[in-house]
């Protein structure tokens, strides 16, 4: 029996936290919630035991987004039994996978996982803010990692029950907890090196973030991001005078490897963040973390990372300075960064996900 079926209708290879969460549980040799997983066909080939189904033209509105529904649904209802599945894991409360495997396996229940990008979507769209409300009025149950997502959910969908909503946090792998790449940079000589690493998206806040850099002497921002989104940003860069380095988009373990050689990851996020997985693993590596307070950010960081105003250039020169000539500032950063990361493998993710499964089976 299959048991668990689940899809993330984003190509192989995208960039973005819900991808590498769904690596970390369902993929691998010996995966942490053994499931019968689908997305899209991308760029990449996807990792075992990850299925593929065809992309016939995502979109987010309208009438086209209804089409591309009914595309994957009858892709599921051809491909799935629902004789041989015991539960659905919903990864998204948007977007079209969610409403297709509903209605490709009526009457199975289902676990919604909530990440960031349903919510912010929800919220800029009149259709996904409808199929948001569908989705969770028709979940067994739902999962968010951290209280701003329950208090977000519970605004866009005023009327969900609200003993649906479950928290658990997400992770970040184990063997990263046990055994992270040695620190490799220690400060001195040469500029103070800040990492940025993720999307470029407008929510994200890294134009802010280069303006405030611009104006402080004695830095460089490397940024590891999609190429396509660095192209659009590229211009911006320049024309601040903003001293960069670009990295590219990088694979996990280049990017732990590329924690080793900084000395601050930064999160100029102006919005709701679901979790901060690269935030975690930074800590995980020894990597200080500076980070925008806005809500999901501060229920997981709270006081082992420093928050910053990074719409205040002086503010951002001022913590800079503290952090380069102030050496007890990161190895105290770093301490409590090691402790926080600690308090969340996926192992942990992984028992919760699956106890919560058997209950509403």
């Amino acid at each position: 029996m299959t048991a668990i079926v689940t899809v993330l209708d984003v190509p192989t290879g995208s960039p973005g936290g819900s991808i590498e969460l769904l690596h970390d549980l369902y993929a691998g040799s010996g995966p942490l919630i053994p499931a019968r997983v689908f997305m899209l066909e991308g760029d990449q080939p996807p990792l075992p035991p990850i299925e593929i189904l065809h992309d016939s033209g995502k979109c987010l509105t309208g009438s086209r987004f209804w089409a591309y529904a009914d595309t994957l649904t009858t892709q599921l209802t051809a491909i799935l039994d629902p004789s041989d599945v015991a539960l659905t894991h919903l990864q998204h409360l948007a977007f079209g996978a969610s409403p297709a495997l509903l209605r490709a396996l009526p009457g199975i229940p289902s676990l919604a996982l909530v990440h960031g990008t349903d919510l912010l979507h929800a919220a800029c769209h009149d259709t996904q803010h409808r199929v948001l409300q569908h989705v969770a009025g028709k979940a067994t149950a739902i999962v968010v990692p951290t209280p701003a997502m329950a208090d977000r959910l519970r605004q866009l969908a005023p009327a969900l029950d609200a003993t649906k909503i479950h928290q658990v946090p997400w992770g970040v792998p184990d063997d990263l907890l046990s055994a992270p790449p040695s620190r490799s940079r220690t400060g001195g000589e040469g500029p103070f090196r800040l990492l940025y690493a993720g999307r470029l998206t407008a929510e994200k806040g890294v134009r802010t973030l280069a303006e405030a850099c611009a104006n402080t002497v004695g830095t460089t921002l490397s940024i590891a991001a999609p190429p396509t989104q660095y192209t659009n940003l590229a211009a911006r860069l320049q024309a601040l005078r903003c001293s960069h380095r670009y990295l590219g988009w990088l694979t996990r373990r280049q990017l732990w490897e590329c924690f080793r050689q900084h000395d601050a990851l930064v999160i100029p996020s102006t919005t709701l963040e679901a979790f901060g997985l690269v935030a975690i693993e930074a800590q995980a590596c020894g990597l200080p973390v500076l980070y925008q307070p806005v809500p999901g950010l501060v229920d997981v960081l709270a006081d082992s990372a420093l928050p910053l105003d990074f719409t205040d250039p002086a503010a951002l020169t001022a913590t800079l300075h503290l952090l380069r000539h102030d050496p007890a500032l990161p190895a105290d950063l770093q301490a409590a960064g090691y402790a926080n990361a600690r308090r969340y493998p996926i192992s942990n993710t992984a028992t919760a996900l699956t106890e919560l499964g058997n209950r509403i089976i």
